[in-house]
């Protein structure tokens, strides 16, 4: 029996979220995070996107995980989650 399927290898791209408003944020710093964040998050909400994504890289986390602390407290967010594809991007739904 021959199994066929998508090979999923490290270089892939999730094709649907070329269409996502995205933000690049490597070379910043965790101080210059917050305020990028916010007017991103802020702009986005003006337009009304329901869903954004914020690159950050992979790294040791330090960027990652200062977004990530961000968001759980930010009340304009409905949820967040690194993309299955690139856990070096981050997939934040608006409310």
């Amino acid at each position: 029996m021959k199994i066929t399927g998508l090979i999923m290898s490290k270089d892939y791209n999730n094709p649907f979220l070329s269409i996502l408003p995205t933000i690049d944020v490597h070379g910043y710093n965790r101080d210059m995070i917050k305020y990028v964040l916010d007017t991103f998050i802020n702009d986005n909400i003006k337009m009304s996107n329901k869903k954004i994504v914020i690159v950050h890289g992979k790294g040791e986390g330090i960027l990652k995980n200062e977004i990530h602390s961000l968001l759980k407290r930010d009340k304009r967010v409905n949820r967040f989650y690194l993309d299955g594809f690139n856990i070096g991007q981050t997939i934040i739904e608006l409310k």
